[in-house]
C-alpha cells in the first residue's frame, strides 16, 4: 500500500558540501540517503519531497562533516500481510512464479496458483492447469494476498513475499472476468407464454 507520511531524521553533509547552497545539498543528501531504501517500520521510500531543515546542524568531534536534522515528506510503499494485490507476472520458473506489485515482487508457490495439478512449460514460460486448460506466463495481470513476508532492510528488491492465489476472488485477471460472467449470465430470456 502507498502512503505519503511526514518523517524526520538527521543527514551527514560531508566537509566538501560546505559552502554550497544548504537547502540544495540537503535535498540532495536525503534522497541519496532514504529514496530505495527501509525505514524501521518496513516502509520502502519511494520518493523524499519537501525537505526543510530542522533546527542547527552539529559537528561530531573527530568528523569534520555537519549532522543535520531534515524533515520531509515521503512517498513509502508498506506491504501488510493478507493484503489483497493485484501485479503482473513477470518470470516462470518450475516452482512458481515472481508477480510485481508496486516496486516489489512476490512469489506465488506452484501449490498457490489454482485448485489444479499444474505442469510447468518452461519452453513457452508458462503454467498450465492439467484439467483447467487454463495458463498463466509472463506479462499475465493477476490479483494475489500476501501470505508471508520476511523484508530485507538493506536490499529491499530481496525481501522473500509469499502471495497466494487460490482464494475465491484470486487469480488470473481473465479467469476472475470468466468467472464473473458465468455468474452473471441472464438465464432464459425468452418470455413465457401466459395461461388462459
Amino acid at each position: 500500500m502507498y502512503k505519503m507520511i511526514q518523517r524526520e531524521d538527521v543527514i551527514r553533509i560531508p566537509p566538501h558540501y560546505l559552502g554550497k547552497d544548504l537547502e540544495v545539498v540537503a535535498d540532495y543528501l536525503t534522497r541519496k540517503n532514504f529514496e530505495g531504501r527501509m525505514d524501521n517500520l518496513n516502509r520502502l521510500v519511494i520518493n523524499a519531497t519537501d525537505v526543510s531543515q530542522v533546527g542547527a546542524g552539529r559537528i561530531v568531534h573527530g568528523d569534520g562533516a555537519i549532522f543535520q536534522g531534515v524533515r520531509f515528506k515521503a512517498l513509502v510503499f508498506q506491504p501488510m500481510l493478507h493484503e489483497v494485490i493485484e501485479g503482473t507476472v513477470v518470470e516462470i520458473l518450475k516452482f512458481g512464479a515472481f508477480v510485481r506489485f508496486g516496486p516489489l515482487d512476490g512469489l506465488v508457490h506452484i501449490s498457490q496458483v489454482m485448485d489444479d495439478h499444474i505442469d510447468v512449460d518452461l519452453g513457452n514460460m508458462r503454467l498450465v492447469g492439467k484439467e483447467s486448460k487454463r495458463d498463466l506466463k509472463v506479462g499475465d495481470r493477476v490479483r494475489a494476498r500476501i501470505v508471508s513476508m520476511s523484508m530485507n532492510e538493506r536490499s529491499p528488491r530481496e525481501s522473500r513475499i509469499g502471495l497466494t492465489m487460490r482464494q475465491a476472488g484470486l487469480g488470473k485477471i481473465e479467469w476472475l472476468e470468466e468467472e464473473y460472467q458465468q455468474r452473471h449470465e441472464p438465464e432464459d430470456v425468452t418470455p413465457k407464454k401466459k395461461k388462459k
